[in-house]
């Protein structure tokens, strides 16, 4: 049974994201205040993690920042605020989805189940191990592992995709549109702004010189491209 973590400071919101998540076969436990939250999540075992944003005690950019440095788990943002700069953090922060109250019960329980099917198709174990090259940049797919230089840098689950999408198709540009669709999925809810912020972050990991970028490079007007 997948044990999901729910950090909310809400009740009602809790105790309905708990009853709608235990119908469909989750096992889940609530923290009502971000110290305590962020407690659980660093010490002990989850599959997944909902997290709130405006939290007594520490907030949920301030959790998910630390749960992404030792952690990687799918982490979905729960939160009222429905600003294009709070998504925009919380998605360069690492999480991996941000859905806006009010929300449908329904679709957050899909949305947690698409994100641990994906989850789980990326940490799977394979028998043969499939690895890409491209100058310094080494890409284990079948390991979910990158290297820069023989050392390895830590990619959340959405920046390991992104990053393998591209770098199965190089030297092809892509929209944003087309990235968000190929990555996230055709039925997922979300914006295209999400893609320029994980490409960002990816840059920050791969990439010497991020305004030059030699992997991922910019096509002004028309989207990104992966040099080979």
């Amino acid at each position: 049974m997948k044990r999901i973590l729910i950090i909310e400071d809400d009740q009602g919101i809790a105790e309905l994201e708990r009853d709608y998540l235990e119908a469909n076969g989750f096992s889940t436990d609530i923290a009502a205040d971000g110290k305590t939250g962020e407690a659980k999540a660093l010490g002990e075992a989850f599959d997944l993690i909902l997290l709130d944003i405006m939290l007594p005690g520490r907030d949920g950019f301030q959790i998910c920042r630390t749960i992404r440095e030792t952690k990687d788990i799918p982490i979905l943002i729960v939160s009222a605020r429905q600003e294009d700069i709070d998504k925009i953090r919380g998605l360069g922060l690492g999480a991996d989805d941000y859905i806006v109250k009010p929300f449908s019960p329904n679709e957050l329980v899909a949305r947690v189940k698409g994100h641990l099917a994906r989850y789980e198709q990326l940490t799977s174990r394979e028998v043969y191990r499939h690895v890409l090259r491209y100058g310094d940049l080494e890409i284990d797919e079948s390991g979910h592992r990158v290297f820069v230089k023989g050392k390895e840098v830590a990619l959340p689950n959405k920046e390991f995709e992104l990053l393998l999408f591209f770098a199965k198709n190089p030297d092809i540009v892509f929209s944003k549109e087309t990235l968000f669709d190929r990555v996230w999925g055709s039925e997922a809810l979300g914006e295209t702004a999400t893609v320029s912020v994980h490409v960002n972050r990816i840059r920050e990991k791969i990439e010497e010189d991020t305004a030059n970028p030699r992997y991922i490079e910019t096509v002004w007007g028309a989207g990104y491209r992966f040099r080979s």
